[in-house]
């Protein structure tokens, strides 16, 4: 890339990701109530992202072939416990990343 296609670049990363930010905000004035389609988005999308990402991460794991998907299974039962025990998203996807990724280069 040359210089300018790198500048072009970036401005148009940073406009995007300015509009995502303010755009909300434009749209949705605090003077007025949050349409009830919006409220339900708010409330269903976190856990359909979620489940998509629990899918996404599973679906090369083989059950029949080489440790049978067992660091995959251990890091899920670690962010459950964790989940449930401290109610912390951060802490428990941290716990489980972390888990699965020593799991994967010191065990299996």
């Amino acid at each position: 890339m040359t210089l300018s296609q790198e500048i072009i670049t970036i401005a148009v990363c940073a406009l995007g990701t300015m509009a995502t930010r303010f755009l909300p905000f434009l749209i949705f004035r605090s003077d007025k109530p949050t349409p009830k389609y919006i409220q339900y988005l708010g409330k269903a999308l976190p856990a359909a992202i979620f489940g998509m990402l629990i899918i996404y991460c599973l679906k090369n794991v083989n059950l029949l072939a080489g440790d049978h998907g067992l660091a995959e299974g251990i890091a899920i039962a670690a962010v459950i416990v964790i989940h449930l025990w401290k109610r912390q998203m951060l802490l428990s996807i941290a716990v489980g990343t972390i888990g699965y990724m020593l799991l994967k280069q010191l065990v299996f």
